[in-house]
């Protein structure tokens, strides 16, 4: 029988292999050397699904890992023919020690694409080949309900073997991180600093659409594995960032926890030696990495600290665009006044007979900016756990000190909103401390820890005089340093620089009026501004290349493809087009980048439509070569991608093959202008605006890439409604015609610096971690 089932009985074949057969290694398979009476074993770690050939054979291919040695050049592809390529696809599982004899080596046309050994093993009944599969009665164990069959081995690498423009799979211990945001995107972004035994800190940027597919990180001291997340070096350092297949599990990091998996995924494997892994790095944590103590409870805080709490939540409200109220609960009681958010009857979603019997234990916590669309979707009744939350004394409308808490914008320090599910050990201690809370003694008790500050509004006029206190009759919102007060400007006028200030004033006018005057390229390295360099100087560096004749000596190398054609017109000019392949592999035009010779404007706006990338090239004799600076180095989309003179060291083209090696490379311009040597210019807002607030008069600068507008600078020049976006919001900020009575109230942060100029030292001003209130326009 070519393919046989053979039992494993207490760690022994039932049936021993023919005693004519010897094993052979995969590092010692070699083409021309005799393989009769040899055999090769290890693990299946990959099938894929039965197939017919042309000719109507049946085909089956299986990907073996050698036992001993896990690396991926020590795995070897497997193909199987005919009958034997159906029984066994009947029979064989992912994770099944698998034995083969009788079979023919031959070259693998695949080995540079796939990383595996540089033969396969062709195995038909015909060649007289025999398949072993070793099987084992099915006990699973809690662990193993998760995967669907035996789990293949996976190899996890160090932090301190990661090598930039590979896939791995890792362990780590969190030091840090960012609960979910969401991004510039619609992708929610999480941010984690992973270290190991081997002291080397690694840190990951996590993207996803799905909000549950990220890391369910709780603490500082979690412990997660990544699946086939990216590894690439930026700036000196390892940075780990999500790819294709990117999965990932959380496990509790305290020492003689449950070893339980959390995912929000129904498949997955975990082998029993990996919870050996989880023990020793929760061993090596608790003596090598600061981890704080249980969380704050609210009976104690202190004003002006920031701290972690784990709650629930009893109700929330919209305040207005740029702030959000939680009400929640942790069953212990504040020993401070505390300040309730004043918001309309009907805006408040709770259940109201809670939320009365809680008044007393519940305080308000208002959440701004990026934090404000998380709130939003929370369910009332889950359990958070809420990072870096900001206590401020402040003195009530009655002149009573009390305590405010924010959570800020930004995530600096890990501010941001966790869910916890009712699995999670905090939350199942909480959820037992809350049901033991005798509420009646809390509503009995005279509240001296509560500012009961009329939670509704009976009129418009104390509503606005309210909302003027919160300062959200402000166009802008404050994106950091929530706990600076106001300065008037008369004060910051008679100040020495350097200085740090929050203010409250109105833009009287500014410069430029034509708002395409206000972008600008910055070099970040010599700091020098330029100006946008103009289309027709681009066509015109074009037409000058396309001189130069292709060099075919040039073409279809092993890390691009080249196509070339002469053009019908009376010029005959010739075009190249190379592809470049990504591990030898062409990709979707989408996602390919792509690099020319000969091209015109015209036809090169046309493919970065079609195409994610273009690099317009000349040939050398040597290699092919970017054009002049004063043209884009890189096309993507309508952006033009322009390097610093000053500071750029072209490289030749060739370099970029170091990011082409990469299975799936990102195409990031900062990471293609890195490996070809150029200085990356940015494109930037910069504007003068004349602040004035009764008291005096600053002129402040903006130098801002996006955060101000909430628009790219690098996208308003090709976009027609972003500029009528940036012009109406400029409209909404000085509105021409208005007396200054009439303008809004802009709250900014700005900071002093001196200059030396020609003629004596004066002093600046920028604003800087300030952004348009999203309700704007």
């Amino acid at each position: 029988m070519p393919v046989q089932l053979l039992k494993i009985i207490k760690g022994k074949s039932e049936t021993p292999l023919p005693s004519h057969l010897q094993e052979e290694d995969l590092k010692d398979l070699q083409e021309g050397l005799d393989h009769t009476n040899k055999y090769v074993q290890g693990i299946v770690i990959l099938s894929y699904p039965l197939t017919k050939l042309g000719d109507g054979t049946d085909f089956f291919k299986v990907v073996l890992q050698d036992l001993h040695n896990l690396s991926r050049i020590n795995s070897i592809n497997i193909l199987i023919y005919g009958k034997m390529a159906e029984d066994c696809a009947k029979v064989i599982h992912n994770g099944d020690t698998f034995v083969v004899a009788g079979f023919k080596l031959a070259k693998s046309p695949t080995a540079k694409e796939d990383g595996r050994h540089g033969c396969h093993l062709e195995v038909s009944e015909e060649a007289g080949s025999a398949i072993y599969i070793y099987t084992t009665p099915k006990q699973r164990a809690a662990s193993e309900t998760a995967s669907a069959s035996v789990a293949p081995k996976y190899v996890y690498t160090p932090l301190n073997h990661l090598k930039h423009g590979t896939v791995v799979n890792l362990y780590g211990v969190v030091k840090f991180f960012k609960p979910p945001y969401v991004s510039k995107g619609t992708d929610y972004c999480s941010v984690v600093t992973l270290v190991d035994p081997s002291n080397v800190k690694l840190t990951c940027t996590l993207f996803s659409g799905n909000l549950d597919s990220l890391p369910k990180i709780y603490k500082v001291g979690d412990i997660v594995r990544f699946h086939r997340i990216k590894v690439r070096e930026y700036n000196g350092q390892m940075q780990g960032i999500t790819s294709a297949g990117f999965a990932s599990l959380t496990f509790d990091g305290t020492v003689g926890a449950p070893v339980l998996p959390r995912t929000s995924s129904k498949v997955y494997t975990f082998m029993d030696e990996e919870q050996k892994t989880i023990e020793e790095l929760r061993v090596w944590a608790a003596s090598n990495l600061t981890i704080s103590g249980p969380a704050t409870k609210l009976s104690g805080v202190q004003p002006m600290v920031f701290f972690d709490l784990t709650c629930q939540l009893v109700g929330k409200a919209k305040v207005d665009g740029s702030s959000f109220l939680l009400k929640v609960w942790d069953g212990t009681k504040c020993p401070y006044p505390t300040w309730k958010v004043p918001v309309e009857t009907g805006d408040l979603e709770g259940e109201t007979v809670l939320l009365h019997h809680l008044r007393n234990l519940t305080v308000d916590i208002l959440v701004y900016d990026n934090h404000v669309q998380l709130a939003k979707s929370l369910k009332i009744g889950s359990f958070l756990r809420i990072y870096s939350i900001h206590t401020k004394q402040a003195n009530s409308d009655s002149d009573v000190s009390c305590i405010e808490f924010h959570l800020h914008g930004g995530t600096c320090y890990g501010r941001g909103i966790g869910v916890l599910p009712e699995s999670n050990p905090d939350v199942k201690e909480l959820k037992a401390f809350l049901e033991s809370v005798d509420l009646a003694e809390s509503q009995n008790m005279e509240s001296m820890s509560s500012l009961e500050l009329d939670g509704t509004f009976n009129n418009i006029t104390d509503l606005e005089s309210h909302l003027q206190r919160c300062q959200q009759l402000s166009v802008t919102v404050l994106t950091d340093h929530q706990d600076l007060n106001n300065t008037e400007l008369k004060t910051i006028l008679n100040s020495t620089a350097p200085q740090q200030y929050r203010i409250r004033a109105k833009l009287r006018t500014y410069k430029p009026q034509k708002l395409y005057q206000s972008i600008k390229l910055h070099c970040s390295k010599c700091n020098s501004l330029q100006e946008v360099p103009d289309g027709g100087d681009f066509d015109l560096i074009l037409q000058g290349s396309a001189v130069t004749a292709p060099n075919l000596e040039l073409h279809n190398t092993s890390w691009y493809d080249s196509v070339m054609w002469t053009t019908r017109d009376q010029k005959q000019r010739k075009i190249v087009i190379h592809f470049v392949k990504p591990d030898e592999m062409l990709q979707q035009p989408e996602d390919t980048l792509l690099m020319i010779e000969g091209g015109t404007l015209k036809e090169i706006w046309k493919l970065t439509k079609r195409f994610k990338c273009v690099i317009p090239v000349r040939s050398t004799e040597d290699d092919l070569e970017l054009l002049d600076l004063s043209a884009p180095f890189l096309l993507q989309g309508n952006i033009k991608y322009y390097g610093c003179k000053q500071c750029s060291t072209p490289k030749p083209i060739k370099s970029l093959s170091s990011l082409a090696t990469e299975q799936q490379p990102s195409w990031e311009p900062a990471e293609i202008a890195q490996v070809l040597g150029i200085e990356l210019l940015q494109y930037v807002f910069i504007m003068k605006f004349t602040l004035v607030d009764g008291t005096g008069a600053i002129n402040a600068y903006l130098f801002d890439y996006e955060k101000f507008f909430q628009i790219p600078a690098s996208e308003i020049l090709t976009n027609n409604f972003l500029q009528q976006k940036m012009q109406m919001t400029m409209n909404m900020l000085c509105p021409p015609g208005r007396k200054l009575d009439d303008l809004p109230w802009l709250e900014c942060f700005i900071k002093s610096y001196n200059v030396r100029d020609a003629t004596k030292p004066r002093v600046c001003y920028q604003i800087f971690d300030t952004t348009i209130a999203e309700d704007v326009v």
